[in-house]
């Protein structure tokens, strides 16, 4: 399932924001503004809150270029003044902007690797996995993108599923429960009963597979449902198939939220990730794209009856920086405006959500380059065609599916797509 989530609640303020401008900017030369010293304006500080907010677009597409070029002293100029008005706690633009602007400072850090290892020496290395668990909460909690797919998937695995005694959920990205558990409620519900259930999970941190593991044991003796959960502790790029002990006699079904981009990264060769001029991941031949093609080939390879992928809509894996934060910009500005309009600036939750997730992502898309840049989203196309060439078919969303989507009544422009390997059958 490929999905682009579009709010439709009639409060966000994009479409009227200075990103409606910037959304026909050229992609190879930002529109010039006046400059502060050739406007009338006394201060930086004077400009209002639409006139500053143009102004913040064009300095990022202005340092971004100097970036790319190579110019760090101008870069530094126009740094300088992004400093000045941004903030990640101001209003939406002002928020986007500070983000964006620490990426292309550690873009230009990245490019002299003693600075920079210098000055990250003494920060720690290990993950706070209970904040990690925490803001992916906070983030399931205030947008309702995650809800939207796991409620397709569930339903799309059900459907496939339809009389089958033995099933084998695979979770590639093992990190939140509530999917599973309203799973093995429906399968309760089941007119046949339930199904003896099995759900793989994988992740990397074995602290989130116990959490998982507990909450649906849990859940499945409540209901006296058969189950078992195997954990794989595992990243995705080092996951080899045989870890996931697919038994034969099993229905399997594989489930993918947010992570099969990740292995568009696993193909380029990273140049130690130092580079100021971007790489060349993006114009690969999809029959060449090697790790996310033997990864779909391997899955295919188990012959699962539906397998369900979620990915962004969005072309984030462009060859050039100035491609990536055109791209970025307005794909972000969209999600931080959607919490403008819900959660005061003021949250420390709003907050935590915007820099440990948002600003992360904006950090790896913008200053990363080679297999150090992890976020390469793609179009949908693309992935149609990568998912077609390794043997996979389209299955279509029941109409049951969809308007239990749409009773949500929280997005439109949604583009879903599940695969099943058996047959070419399929879904918009």
């Amino acid at each position: 399932m490929v999905a682009m989530f579009q709010e439709d609640n009639g409060t966000s303020s994009v479409a009227s924001s200075p990103l409606q401008v910037f959304s026909t900017m050229s992609l190879t030369r930002p529109t010039l503004l006046p400059s502060p010293s050739s406007s009338p304006f006394h201060s930086l500080k004077d400009l209002k809150p639409e006139e500053r907010g143009l102004y913040l677009i064009h300095l990022l597409l202005t340092c971004a270029n100097h970036v790319a070029s190579g110019s760090l002293q101008n870069a530094n100029a126009a740094l300088e003044q992004l400093s000045l008005l941004s903030s990640p706690d101001g209003d939406t633009m002002q928020r986007v902007a500070a983000y964006f602007t620490e990426a292309l400072a550690n873009r230009i850090l990245k490019s002299w690797p003693g600075l920079y290892k210098a000055l990250n020496a003494t920060q720690t290395r290990t993950s706070n996995v209970s904040e990690e668990v925490h803001v992916r909460r906070l983030f399931f909690d205030m947008f309702p993108i995650l809800k939207v797919s796991y409620l397709l998937t569930n339903r799309a695995i059900l459907e496939a599923m339809e009389g089958e005694k033995m099933v084998h959920v695979i979770d590639l990205d093992a990190s939140e429960p509530a999917q599973w558990l309203a799973l093995i409620q429906a399968f309760n519900s089941r007119p046949e009963g339930p199904p003896h259930l099995r759900i793989t999970g994988v992740h990397h941190q074995k602290e989130v597979l116990d959490q998982m593991a507990h909450r649906l044991i849990e859940e499945a003796e409540k209901l006296d449902i058969p189950f078992q959960f195997n954990p794989v502790v595992s990243s995705l790029q080092c996951l080899n198939v045989e870890q996931l002990r697919v038994k034969t006699g099993e229905a399997l079904a594989v489930s993918s939220v947010l992570q099969l981009h990740n292995l568009l990264a696993s193909d380029v060769t990273s140049n130690n990730g130092h580079s100021l001029s971007g790489d060349s991941a993006s114009s690969l031949p999809l029959s060449n794209s090697g790790k996310i093609d033997s990864f779909l080939n391997a899955i295919w390879g188990l012959s699962p009856k539906i397998m369900v992928v979620t990915e962004q809509d969005s072309d984030h894996n462009g060859s050039t920086v100035m491609e990536r934060l055109l791209e970025s910009l307005y794909t972000y500005a969209a999600l931080f405006d959607c919490l403008e309009t819900k959660v005061p600036r003021t949250s420390q939750d709003r907050m935590k959500v915007e820099k440990m997730l948002f600003g992360e992502e904006i950090k790896n898309i913008i200053a990363c380059e080679g297999s150090e840049r992890r976020e390469r989203h793609e179009k949908l196309e693309k992935w149609s065609q990568r998912i077609d060439l390794a043997g996979f078919g389209n299955v279509p969303l029941s109409y049951y599916a969809m308007l239990q989507a749409r009773r949500l009544h929280c997005f439109k422009g949604m583009v879903l797509m599940g695969i099943g390997s058996k047959k070419r059958v399929g879904v918009q």
